[in-house]
């Protein structure tokens, strides 16, 4: 056990939340430089306070009671510390605290505590399928404690850089019962990412003194981001589909490579979605589901001309959408029934769409990668650079600018 260095004690009044010249106070204690304040629940009046000496002024009834006061909450503090020093226990701030204000759970924080305190105080900033994966993640990890450690749950403090190994080769080789193949490399470095950010939270709040994961390395592989040339989308364009639940998706597809609109932003366009802009031309002003980024998209007529021929739809009247409401899942399924006949042999997704936005339609055509970040809601610029790969024509097109911008120079230079 790690020895604890540096212990202190100090009392102080929170000057900026006076009312009525009444100030809360406060117990600050410092274990190794790390503070951490207790509230000790009473509020003194500043102008009796003595802040280098850390007690009231005065030697009257009211002043002695709340020194004695301090006093004994000052040994209690300090007995905590002695207490888990002769028990040879963590030391920290946050642990003296927790046995200070009676927490029977001192120093025995457990994965499934964590678990729970992660949930209850972050899934409401998460987005919903943000919240669905990290459920999945917490039912791989305790699956993992029940077949490789045969227990039901274990300690913070045990966690260690093997344990962290031994997850990773178990997901590696487990295959889930919805899924025939085992576990993808990014996949897997997915669920170690959710577990690494859990007892990050474990070690900020000091339920533990050591981060399991300070010499771990994530291994993720590049993956290629697939999309449509230009020939497969207008091949698709041109498809005629007689199925109408087909044609639905095809369009809704189609719409998605024309403004890059992921599934999750597209199903809850509404008619107040479609903006005329100061350019007089009509906008898709939303917000993203994920991030809450802004999206502004000015439309392209292929993309107006499909909003035009679901306006008076009796499904998305109904739910007053630009679209009809379909689940991503049926959507995915049901584009693979469009792409044989469409002539695609890539394993078409909705999500598809997106990156044909960010190469084929965009990319390719000139338009700037700044631009096509904003379009897509992105935060920083590396992550359209993943979205937007720089294909062959492109690469051949921006050579022959040079090319001819060289062969200019030479001219001039005769």
């Amino acid at each position: 056990m790690r020895s604890t260095t540096t212990f202190s004690i100090l009392f102080w009044i929170y000057a900026k939340r006076t009312k009525n010249n009444l100030a809360p106070l406060y117990a600050r204690i410092t274990v190794d430089k790390k503070k951490l304040n207790i509230s000790l629940k009473r509020r003194i009046d500043i102008n009796l306070w003595n802040p280098q000496k850390q007690r009231v002024k005065g030697t009257g009834k009211y002043s002695r009671g709340l020194n004695q006061y301090l006093d004994e909450v000052h040994s209690k503090l300090f007995q905590c510390y002695q207490e888990l020093r002769a028990d040879d226990s963590r030391i920290t701030a946050q642990v003296i605290k927790s046995k200070f204000l009676g927490d029977e759970k001192v120093g025995h924080y457990t994965l499934k505590d964590i678990i729970e305190y992660h949930n209850n105080k972050m899934f409401h900033k998460l987005q919903y399928n943000t919240s669905r994966l990290y459920l999945i993640s917490q039912k791989y990890i305790l699956l993992f404690l029940k077949r490789d450690y045969k227990v039901d749950d274990i300690e913070l403090a045990d966690l260690d850089y093997q344990f962290i190994l031994n997850f990773e080769n178990f997901l590696r080789g487990h295959k889930p019962n919805h899924y025939q193949k085992k576990i993808g490399n990014n996949a897997v470095m997915k669920h170690i990412q959710r577990l690494r950010k859990m007892i990050t939270l474990a070690y900020n709040i000091e339920w533990i003194d050591k981060d399991p994961f300070r010499k771990f390395k994530q291994k993720l592989v590049p993956t290629h981001r697939g999309f449509l040339t230009a020939k497969e989308l207008k091949d698709l364009e041109e498809l005629k589909v007689e199925s109408e639940r087909l044609k639905v998706v095809k369009d809704m597809f189609v719409f998605s490579c024309y403004t890059g609109i992921s599934y999750a932003d597209l199903m809850p366009l509404t008619k107040k979605s479609v903006v005329l802009g100061l350019d007089n031309s009509y906008w898709i002003i939303t917000q993203r589901q994920k991030t809450g980024n802004a999206i502004k998209i000015p439309l392209l007529s292929k993309a107006l001309n499909l909003i035009t021929s679901y306006m008076n739809d009796k499904r998305s009247l109904i739910n007053g959408t630009l679209f009809p409401k379909i689940s991503n899942q049926k959507l995915n399924s049901y584009l693979k029934e469009i792409a044989t006949p469409a002539g695609i042999q890539k394993n078409l997704t909705f999500h598809m769409a997106r990156h044909t936005f960010a190469t084929t339609v965009t990319l390719t055509n000139g338009v700037p990668i700044e631009t096509i970040s904003k379009m897509l809601g992105h935060t920083k610029l590396a992550t359209t650079q993943i979205y937007a790969k720089v294909i062959e024509r492109k690469v051949s097109d921006d050579m022959q600018l040079l090319r001819e911008k060289l062969e200019k120079k030479v001219e001039i230079g005769k």
